[in-house]
């Protein structure tokens, strides 16, 4: 397993520029299964969780070649395999191979998704709107087992907001015969991505980022061309640890919008953040003040940076409250930091946070993605040498972490 040695006390400086987005990319490359020719995704992001995804459609029978941030897709060989192990096991996002496939032949077999292990993560939203288009839904195995004679449009509400049960039911729709109408729907920047490719394959969708969305389907879609949205988890990542080392960055590439629950818990904090068309500068003198921060779906604060949110707090004046009110088992980081000195206890959903205790290096293993971030911008704080463990957690949703850092005058290296 690989292993990140990061070498604290220097403020990061400079420009980096921002990926596209991971949980676009994962939802986008499986959408091409519905169409009939060749699809080009540019802005692609160089992230394991995509390596998965394109030996996932090679298996399925796709031809697919990449072209530096580029990915060409041929989807029209692609035959209605089972796929109950293997790869569908190595991410959460395989649960959208059930959608794409039960819009494009009316069948699926997918085992359960696997990914960060962030509690209870259930999919009975996604199978409930499955359902309500015709399905006939069966566990059986360790997999879901979809099946539908037609796919017809139908009402759908939401019982609780689901990005990843949104995405699905509108790549399930698309391919469904009338209109279906999803209520209490995600609003997320990725839905509207996802919305984008699939109309420009010849879907109609119509209120993708409202909390109604409806869905035209049709039964013949076509290859195109969509560039990815800028991944506003990495930018605020790299927001996160410029405010932490004191630093003044330049996150280019980027939706400002998207970006403003961190720019306004940032400024509260006493962090500038000066904003432009498609960036934002980061200048930050370490002379932190505590914040409360709630996590919510969007236009919330992002639960993906509640974690390197928490490792800032740890340097600030005063105590903090970071409450996630997205994933129960989203502290795993916690223990962690306490081994680099941090003051934190966690009661249910909420930690506590004192802050102003001195961070020191030592060894600490990044249970889950964000954990990985978390604890790549304390090991950018503290004082000597941190030794982060599982590295491969990252490199599921940063493109080239150590570089981008690096550039920035970051002292972190892959041992």
């Amino acid at each position: 397993m690989d292993k990140l040695m990061i070498k604290g006390g220097r403020p990061l400086i400079g420009h980096v520029a921002i990926s596209g987005a991971k949980n676009s990319a994962v939802a986008l490359i499986p959408a091409a299964i519905l169409a009939d020719s060749p699809i080009t995704i540019e802005n692609l992001p160089s992230i394991r969780d995509v390596e998965i995804y394109v030996e996932i459609l090679r298996e399925m029978g796709a031809e697919v070649s990449r072209d530096r941030d580029r990915l060409h897709i041929d989807p029209s060989r692609i035959d209605k395999i089972h796929m109950v192990n293997g790869n569908v096991k190595k991410l959460r996002a395989s649960s959208y191979l059930m959608g794409a496939m039960l819009g494009r032949f009316g069948e699926a077999v997918v085992g359960l998704p696997g990914g960060c292990n962030l509690g209870p993560r259930p999919i009975d939203q996604h199978i409930k709107g499955f359902e309500a288009l015709g399905a006939k839904v069966v566990y059986k195995e360790g997999a879901v087992h979809l099946t539908a004679g037609r796919l017809r449009g139908a009402r759908v509400y939401l019982d609780v907001v689901s990005v990843g049960a949104t995405i699905n039911i509108m790549l399930a729709a698309s391919g469904a015969e009338g209109i279906t109408v999803i209520e209490n729907a995600a609003k997320e920047p990725e839905i509207i991505d996802v919305a984008t490719l699939l109309n420009a394959m010849g879907a109609r969708i119509k209120g993708a980022g409202t909390d109604v969305i409806r869905i035209r389907g049709t039964r013949s879609l076509k290859g195109c061309r969509h560039s990815i949205i800028p991944d506003r988890i990495e930018a605020g990542t790299y927001m996160i640890a410029a405010a932490a080392t004191g630093g003044d960055v330049t996150v280019d590439h980027v939706i400002p919008l998207h970006l403003e629950p961190v720019s306004a818990k940032l400024r509260e904090m006493g962090v500038t953040v000066e904003e432009g068309d498609e960036h934002l500068r980061i200048i930050s003198d370490r002379r932190l003040r505590s914040v409360d921060i709630k996590t919510l779906p969007y236009p919330g604060f992002p639960t993906d940076l509640q974690q390197p949110f928490t490792a800032l707090l740890t340097q600030a004046e005063g105590t903090g409250m970071v409450t996630d009110n997205i994933y129960a088992a989203r502290f795993r980081h916690v223990d962690e930091l306490g081994r680099m000195g941090a003051d934190i206890q966690v009661e249910g959903r909420t930690a506590l946070i004192r802050g102003g205790t001195p961070l020191h290096g030592t060894d600490v293993r990044a249970a889950d993605l964000r954990t990985g971030a978390a604890l790549v911008v304390a090991g950018l704080m503290a004082e000597g040498m941190t030794e982060l463990s599982g590295a491969d957690y990252i490199d599921r949703g940063y493109e080239h972490l150590e570089s981008k850092l690096g550039s920035l005058g970051g002292e972190i290296w892959r041992k």
